[in-house]
């Protein structure tokens, strides 16, 4: 219970800043549609008046709150849980994307890491762009991504996983690349008293060292990969996930549905990054480093 006082208290506080917030930013439409109607608030009025407008500058979260479940549990309940119009289906589509473009770049990040750290070419020459590589704009590199592959015949899911793994790589990268190198020398030559193989050295030495550094890396990895599912989607119009959710709400003002597609995506990652968590305390504990 003490762990969660703090919690719960930072929880509350979001609350409050948030409804104190769209008091204050609705407020002028409040005001403008009184004067034209000839009357004045009271305070209680004008709080209600900010906390029930159809298109708010920033909704209250009780209406978005009831956006989610009128898009996610009521579905179910009338059994249209993958309706075009259900969250839920907008969720499994991005996270279709995300998933995918997570594996590809997990697994060009630990690829890309193992050469760094055995060819010294490779640590000269490739990891500056590997961070050259990040202080690209995605918004600027997505539309660009999605125009190429379509010119060759690639489009759907693969183009937003692609983007994807462009954001996703380079945390496994980095982090990987510390682990690889966390052993002390004295370790590593103990391994070449026993002429272990670079192979050997690796799978018994190195990857096992790497492993508090690789399932951190995998919950940012994670993160920025979801996020670049959801860019993915915006320049292509897409119909289809928590994107074009955004994008539609953004059409037409529908700020409600803007707010509750945000807080749905980050419910998804937080559950993504919690089974990483939940992952990593596993092997930990069966490795004897937990």
């Amino acid at each position: 219970m003490k762990n969660l006082f703090p919690i719960l208290t930072v929880v509350a506080a979001i609350f409050v800043l948030w409804y104190a917030g769209s008091v204050a930013l609705n407020a002028p439409w409040a005001y403008d549609k009184a004067e034209r109607a000839g009357v004045e608030l009271t305070t209680k009025e004008l709080i209600a008046d900010t906390m029930a407008q159809k298109k708010p500058k920033l909704p209250p979260p009780h209406q978005v709150g009831a956006e989610i479940w009128k898009t996610t549990g009521a579905m179910v309940i009338k059994g249209k849980a993958f309706s075009k119009r259900s969250l839920i289906y907008h969720s499994w589509i991005t996270l279709s994307a995300t998933l995918l473009g997570f594996a590809l770049g997990t697994g060009l990040g630990i690829l890309l890491s193992v050469g760094i750290v055995y060819n010294r070419t490779m640590d000269m020459s490739v990891m500056p762009w590997v961070i050259a590589s990040q202080t690209i704009p995605i918004l600027a590199i997505a539309p660009m991504i999605i125009v190429v592959l379509n010119a060759v015949g690639i489009s759907g899911l693969l183009p937003k996983a692609v983007i994807s793994m462009y954001l996703s790589f380079f945390p496994v990268v980095v982090g990987m690349v510390k682990g690889l190198r966390s052993p002390d020398h004295m370790m590593v030559d103990q391994m070449k008293t026993w002429n272990a193989t670079p192979t050997q050295e690796l799978g018994k030495l190195r990857l096992p060292s790497s492993m508090p550094f690789l399932f951190p890396s995998l919950k940012v990895a994670m993160a920025a990969s979801l996020v670049g599912a959801i860019i993915g989607e915006l320049p292509t119009g897409a119909v289809a996930g928590l994107g074009a959710r955004l994008l539609g709400g953004s059409y037409y003002g529908q700020t409600i549905q803007i707010w509750s597609a945000l807080i749905t995506a980050a419910v998804v990652a937080a559950a993504l990054v919690g089974i990483i968590g939940m992952t990593q305390k596993v092997v930990l504990k069966r490795m004897g480093m937990a």
